[in-house]
């Protein structure tokens, strides 16, 4: 039987002695996490968002498992489809094992200083190649932390490599990650999740009322198309038209607050805001 190449990996990663992890994207691949954790005992698998203050998501973030065998069958429809960017797969020291891994990434999930912080996804291959191809080799080190070894999709083909120094590294003062050129489609998908965060924290009644109606995740992309589509791009616009949609989710605000022609994304807003604002403060007196 003709292996792929991060099988290969993974075999050779075992000889050396090596613990095997498996970083997967949970949201997307719930089906493969909910067969590896229910064939693994609890202490084999992690949810990294959990017991972190982003542990509201911690369902639909990134899940660590180990995997003691390396030609496990379960791993097989991922390893065949890659282009699903399902995540990534590293090996560690047995000593360092599946607890250092979550607590160095745990570390490192927040990038920015307030009020301009963001969730870090480097559960995503695309995420990690980028870092990788942007990173000094002196700055490897503080970024993969324990992982001895990476295997992961690129986009074109499987790549690997060796961290020059695995241990347990601090979070550099200014990491250099952090100023590594981002796609649209990851600062789409974190400002999808700052605005899930904003629902749930602020609006969790009316969020889950609108969820049991409808998709909420197709609701959500609705919300930030139409914030795209009128260039409501500032946290105090996206949050005003989110907690406004919950309030009439059969798509009528959208129809009523349309732009004027010639009127800037910040008139828009202005004169939405102000018309809400005496209407509902109307209503309640």
């Amino acid at each position: 039987m003709t292996r792929t190449a991060p099988q290969q990996w993974m075999i050779e990663q075992h000889r050396l002695g090596h613990s095997l992890c498996l970083i997967l994207d949970s949201e997307g691949e719930l089906n493969t996490r909910r067969l590896l954790s229910g064939s693994q005992d609890a202490g084999q698998y992690c949810s990294v968002y959990s017991e972190t203050p982003v542990s509201d998501l911690a369902d639909a973030g990134p899940f660590m498992f180990l995997i003691d065998n390396p030609e496990d069958g379960q791993l097989n429809e991922l390893l065949k489809a890659p282009e699903r960017n399902w995540g990534w797969l590293a090996s560690v020291a047995p000593e360092a094992g599946l607890n250092e891994l979550v607590r160095h990434w745990r570390e490192r999930l927040i990038v920015g200083t307030r009020p301009h912080q963001a969730l870090y996804r480097f559960h995503d291959n695309r995420v990690l190649t980028r870092a990788l191809m942007h990173l000094s080799t002196g700055a490897i080190p503080g970024y993969l932390g324990p992982i001895i070894s990476a295997c992961y999709w690129q986009g074109q083909h499987w790549k690997t490599l060796s961290n020059p120094s695995p241990g347990d590294h601090p979070v550099p003062e200014s990491p250099a990650w952090w100023n590594v050129p981002a796609e649209g489609d990851q600062s789409a998908y974190l400002r999808k999740v700052n605005a899930r965060r904003y629902l749930l924290a602020e609006h969790l009644d009316a969020y889950a009322q609108m969820a049991e109606q409808q998709d909420p995740g197709l609701w959500l992309n609705a919300q930030l198309a139409l914030a795209d589509a009128w260039g409501w791009q500032s946290s105090e616009q996206l949050e005003f038209l989110l907690a406004q949609s919950l309030k009439e989710t059969d798509g009528t605000l959208a129809e009523r607050w349309q732009a004027h022609p010639e009127e800037t994304p910040a008139a828009h807003f202005q004169r939405v805001y102000k018309a809400t604002q005496f209407w509902q403060g109307d209503a309640s007196q």
